[in-house]
C-alpha cells in the first residue's frame, strides 16, 4: 500500500537537498525500468499499476513492488502523463580517476544549469559510446527528475561525477577541445582518439578561469546569423566530428 508518508518522500525527491540526505531518487516509465536489471542501479521499491504488473512478473523479481492505481500514480509523479510504473532508487557510488579516462574520449561540463540540456547531453555521450561525464559541482545534478527522464535510459551507461573542474584540469595531461566562439574551425581540427570536450554554461560559456586549461579551442563554422548554439547541440556536433575522425 503506498502510504502518506512515501508519497511525502517521493515528492520530496525533487529537490537535490532532499536527494542528498536520503540517497535515494525517482526512476520512472515503463521503458527505462526494463533496462535496470542490466545496470548497477540498486531499487528500493517499486510503485507500478496492476496492468504493467501482470505484464511484468518477471522483471526485478527481487524488489519490493506496490500496487496503485492511475490516481495514486499522478499524485507521486512528476511527469504530466504517469507511465505505468515508478521506481525508488539508491543513489550509486560513482568515482572516476584521472588515470581511467586516459584511453578514452569524455565530455567535462562547466555550470550547467538546464535539465533538458544534461539529459540530451549524456544521450549523445551513449549514442557515441562515450563513458565518462565530468561536471563541475555547480552543475545540475544527474539525479534531478527531469534529468533522467530526459535521458531515456542512457544515465544507466554513462558516468556522470562531480568534482572542482580547477583541480581536476591540474591533474590532466589529455588534450582538451574546448568549445568556444573565437577557437579554430572544427572541421580542420585533429581530434584524437583520447581527450576531453569542455562544455561551457549555457549563457557565460566557459569561466576564464578554465581557459587556460584548453589545448585545443575549437568552433562550428557560423553560417547564418544566430548568436549561439544550444549546449546540447553543440556538444553532438562535436562529438560527430570526434567519431568520424576515429571511427574504427
Amino acid at each position: 500500500m503506498l502510504t502518506k508518508a512515501t508519497a511525502k518522500l517521493i515528492q520530496s525527491l525533487k529537490d537535490k537537498r532532499n536527494r542528498q540526505e536520503s540517497g535515494l531518487f525517482v526512476i520512472e516509465g515503463a521503458k527505462i525500468i526494463a533496462e535496470l536489471p542490466a545496470s548497477k542501479i540498486t531499487l528500493k521499491s517499486l510503485f507500478a499499476t496492476r496492468n504493467w504488473l501482470e505484464a511484468n512478473k518477471e522483471l526485478l523479481p527481487d524488489v519490493d513492488k506496490v500496487e496503485v492505481t492511475e490516481q495514486q500514480l499522478k499524485q507521486i509523479s512528476f511527469l504530466q502523463t504517469p507511465q505505468q510504473v515508478l521506481a525508488l532508487a539508491y543513489i550509486p557510488d560513482v568515482s572516476v580517476a584521472t588515470s581511467q579516462l586516459q584511453s578514452h574520449f569524455s565530455i567535462v561540463l562547466d555550470t550547467l544549469q538546464d535539465p533538458g540540456n544534461l539529459g540530451t547531453i549524456i544521450r549523445i555521450a551513449d549514442w557515441y559510446g562515450i563513458k565518462h561525464i565530468v561536471c563541475s559541482t555547480d552543475s545540475v545534478d544527474v539525479y534531478n527528475p527531469k534529468v533522467v527522464q530526459a535521458t531515456m535510459g542512457s544515465f544507466l551507461r554513462v558516468n556522470v561525477v562531480y568534482t572542482s573542474l580547477e583541480m581536476f584540469f591540474s591533474e590532466n595531461k589529455l588534450p582538451v577541445y574546448g568549445a568556444v566562439m573565437d577557437g579554430a574551425n572544427l572541421y580542420a581540427t585533429n581530434f584524437l582518439k583520447q581527450g576531453l570536450l569542455l562544455i561551457g554554461n549555457e549563457g557565460s560559456g566557459i569561466e576564464e578561469g578554465l581557459m587556460k586549461y584548453i589545448s585545443h579551442p575549437v568552433t562550428i563554422p557560423r553560417q547564418g546569423r544566430a548568436e549561439s548554439l544550444n549546449a546540447g547541440i553543440a556538444t553532438a556536433i562535436i562529438c560527430d566530428a570526434w567519431a568520424r575522425q576515429n571511427a574504427s
